[in-house]
């Protein structure tokens, strides 16, 4: 496998190497301004007219060890005994799990190894977009990936495939091949605090109540002064999501908050009997769970890294703020000098915590998937 990364911005064009002619997947992420600039497909598509070109809006990309609000980072990767083969589907929050649904079934194939995916990351049902393709693809086909974003705005995002920018739309592409090895993990490091709520009224991903009071009142009384930021200051202050009595908790983050209905909408199902409890940041174990993300996957992965794709929440970025390279650092010193760095900053993250774990829907974690061709 031979990795190569470029950035491209609509002002100075392209900047690094010469383009990787035999790339058969590139991954392209930016901000929504730079991926929806007229200039940018064409000059995708002049560079790698070959290539499957999938990427999305982000609320920052990382190129190695930096984290960039502008422009656009591209990752041309030319494998060596890896097909690769791409579908597309349209998607609302009404609609993620016939649309997961839709991706598996044609990406279906006794040879596919694993499905990197990336989703509308407002209207959308991420819990749910997540079970349809779990569902309809065997076991032993891994998912990872994650919510495209619209930086700190939250007003549009947008899935940019093969050089045209989309929105409510879901990408996938499948790798098939059994020389390929992945590997992935998902950890988070926030810290819960006050009593556990029981919700009382929801329907999806919309909680209305909180042990019979309205939700959004209730957590703008914890939020206090930083309730007037609603809703980008949700992401300082996640839920954990008991689903029933010994499950393992999601963390689950605000996509929109309803003043009229007085309910807070989540990226993935909060349903009527499940338990939360605030969280807040703990900074040292944001890093540290960054770092054992990487570890996870790339032990997992049994062999050298030369490929990680890191999807990390954009919470976690906020509340880092200048730290935020740090957690790239820390799955630099695990993967190694040699593997090639690339991700973006999401809205969701998608990946099973572990490697025998079964595929979910995460906010406020890192997500690293390590790949490699031995």
């Amino acid at each position: 496998m031979k990795v190569q990364q470029n950035q491209w911005s609509h002002d100075a064009g392209w900047e690094g190497p010469a383009a990787a002619p035999g790339a058969q997947l590139v991954l392209i992420f930016g901000d929504r301004a730079s991926v929806t600039h007229q200039a940018l497909g064409p000059a995708l598509t002049a560079r790698w007219p070959r290539a499957t070109l999938l990427g999305c809006s982000t609320a920052g990309q990382i190129h190695d060890t930096q984290v960039s609000d502008q422009g656009v980072v591209t990752t041309a990767i030319e494998f060596a005994h890896t097909t690769v083969r791409a579908a597309t589907a349209p998607v609302t929050a009404a609609d993620s799990a016939a649309a997961g649904a839709a991706l598996a079934n044609t990406l279906a194939d006794p040879d596919l190894v694993h499905v990197i995916v990336v989703s509308e990351g407002l209207d959308i049902n991420g819990e749910a977009l997540v079970r349809g393709l779990g569902q309809n693809l065997p076991a032993s086909v891994s998912v990872t990936g994650g919510l495209s974003a619209d930086g700190e705005q939250f007003k549009e995002t947008v899935v940019l495939f093969n050089g045209v920018p989309q929105t409510n739309t879901v990408a996938a592409v499948g790798l098939y091949g059994s020389r390929l090895k992945v590997g992935y993990g998902s950890l988070g490091g926030w810290d819960s605090f006050g009593p556990e709520r029981q919700i009382t009224k929801s329907a999806g991903n919309v909680l209305y109540e909180l042990d019979g009071q309205s939700a959004l009142a209730l957590y703008k009384r914890y939020l206090g002064a930083h309730a007037s930021d609603l809703p980008a200051s949700g992401l300082l202050f996640p839920l954990s999501l008991r689903t029933h009595g010994d499950s393992a908790p999601v963390v689950r983050t605000i996509l929109s908050v309803n003043e009229d209905e007085q309910s807070l909408t989540f990226a993935g199902n909060v349903p009527v009997g499940g338990f939360v409890r605030l969280m807040k940041a703990n900074f040292d174990r944001l890093i540290d769970g960054a770092v054992g993300a990487g570890r996870i996957s790339s032990e997992a992965l049994g062999t050298p890294v030369d490929l990680a794709l890191l999807i990390s929440c954009v919470g976690r970025r906020m509340v880092l703020r200048q730290r935020v390279e740090e957690e790239v650092e820390g799955v630099r010193e695990i993967v190694g000098p040699d593997a090639v760095i690339a991700g973006f900053y999401s809205y969701g993250e998608i990946s099973p915590f572990t490697p025998k774990a079964r595929c979910e829907l995460h906010n406020q974690t890192m997500t690293v998937t390590t790949l490699s061709e031995r």
